[in-house]
């Protein structure tokens, strides 16, 4: 019996022979897989099912303060105005370990599952029924510029690729119009660190995430700065692309070489498809409000939150959204509340808290949020005592390595779940410590990856994101 899934030679011809249309189909297969092919790296692909397609990272600049939002700590209240009571001298930022601080926002249980969330997020509250909360991060650095690297590279250190840029590499992308990682800063600026956060490092040029400003040039660079006439540009680049292919053919192949001309190819689509994106004037006004747009201090983030989730409709497989500036300056344009928490925070989470929690409803009602992932991060936490003297109980608080909070939405894993502890204090993680090679490699296998395979060789090692350390927290997936 002949295969189905097989046809004759006589069959083959009579095929193509039949027009245009059967070439043309042939053309865009061709096309869609040799674009797959020249975004993936050297026999990477997914290695099982993945439970997610996409993700969506929100990052927090400045470090949020687990114990005022996500972690219930009613110990903290009662031992409130007491010394630490350690015999151990506390590592942090700046060395002044006041007096126990309780916190400044009220905390209560929320949805059907009960997870305890404060009211400094009033309205991502109301999606704790899509929310798995890790209580139990850690990290290695409590000074900003290494903990963002860390966060986004697992390493303290700039010119490591970021998780964007590993899951464009590792899965390539679903749009030839757009970059496969796409990064919406905070309007008030960069975050510390700038563009190092989402570098590809070694990786292929291709995978770098591809910075959406807002205003009417959302990419630097992307048309030219005085107008061409009509068609020159487009000679142009064919021109250079002949260059290119002619030197490559002559030298051999040459992957920084590949990786610029795939590069040009994308900004000549990009022309067309990033004013289509960036353009929210056709969503529905019902929508636009839902994201907080049309209000001052949530148009922002709103904007970007939307554009996110244009984005990823589109094709795009991984977006990082930023909340939070460059640390330093006054007044504050971060997360980072050495003065006063309360006043700090209830700015901060302002600016976002619809937003996000718009976007989360927005994906629930498309569908999109099954296959979604949603991540909500900060570099690292805030101690439980106050930036003080001794003997006060200031305001502030500072940076907290040892123990903090995170979460996760959609994409497979647990709804309404909090995973891990710190102590009674919130000050250190005390049972089932996540350390960032842990959440990555977390991240990496719902979305279809082993994060021991997906290595790139450089300068003699097999480096990976998640360095040499790593373990998949299963017991969050659904």
């Amino acid at each position: 019996m002949n295969d189905p899934n097989t046809i004759d030679r006589r069959e083959f011809f009579n095929w193509g022979i039949r027009g245009i249309g059967a070439t043309a189909f042939a053309s865009l297969l061709s096309r869609d897989n040799s674009a797959r092919a020249s975004s993936l790296g050297p026999g990477v692909f997914p290695n099982f099912e993945p439970r997610a397609k996409r993700a969506i990272h929100i990052s927090l600049v400045g470090g949020m303060s687990h114990i005022d939002s996500y972690d219930h700590k009613p110990g903290l209240d009662k031992a409130h105005g007491k010394p630490l009571g350690s015999s151990e001298k506390p590592d942090i930022f700046f060395g002044k370990v006041g007096l126990l601080r309780k916190s400044d926002f009220q905390f209560k249980p929320r949805g059907q599952s009960g997870l305890w969330l404060s009211d400094m997020f009033p309205h991502i509250a109301e999606m704790a029924d899509e929310m798995t909360v890790i209580r139990s991060m850690t990290t290695d650095s409590a000074n900003h510029t290494p903990a963002l690297f860390f966060a986004n590279s697992g390493f303290e250190f700039n010119g490591f690729p970021s998780v964007g840029s590993w899951v464009s590499y590792g899965l390539g992308s679903d749009t030839e119009s757009l970059p496969a990682f796409v990064v919406l800063s905070d309007g008030r600026g960069g975050a510390n660190g700038g563009a190092s956060n989402w570098s590809s490092g070694f990786l292929p040029s291709q995978h770098q995430g591809v910075e959406l400003r807002s205003g009417n040039t959302p990419v630097r660079d992307l048309f030219p700065a005085i107008e061409q006439p009509k068609g020159s540009d487009a000679a142009a680049r064919a021109f250079l692309q002949k260059l290119n292919a002619r030197h490559a053919a002559r030298r051999g192949a040459d992957a920084m070489l590949s990786s610029r001309m795939r590069s040009y190819e994308l900004a000549a689509r990009m022309q067309l498809s990033v004013p289509e994106v960036s353009d929210i004037n056709g969503e529905p006004e019902y929508i636009r409000r839902q994201y907080g747009m049309g209000e001052s201090r949530t148009e922002d983030a709103g904007r970007r939150c939307l554009l996110a989730r244009r984005l990823l409709e589109r094709g795009v497989r991984f977006v990082q959204v930023y909340s939070g500036g460059p640390i330093g300056g006054s007044p504050r344009v971060s997360w980072d509340a050495h003065e006063n928490v309360q006043d700090n925070h209830s700015t901060e989470a302002g600016r976002i808290d619809k937003p996000i929690a718009g976007l989360l409803r927005d994906l629930k009602q498309r569908g999109m949020l099954d296959d979604t992932l949603v991540l909500f991060t900060t570099e690292f936490g805030r101690t439980p005592f106050a930036q003080s003297n001794a003997n006060q109980v200031g305001p502030g608080r500072d940076h907290n390595k040892y123990g903090f909070s995170c979460w996760i939405a959609g994409g497979g894993v647990k709804s309404g779940y909090s995973y891990g502890q710190t102590d009674e204090i919130g000050w250190k993680t005390v049972e089932n410590p996540v350390h960032w090679h842990d959440f990555h490699a977390t991240v990496l296998h719902l979305m279809g990856i082993d994060h021991k395979k997906l290595t790139f060789y450089h300068n003699g090692i097999e480096r990976r994101l998640t360095n040499v350390h790593g373990h998949v927290v299963s017991d969050i997936f659904a």
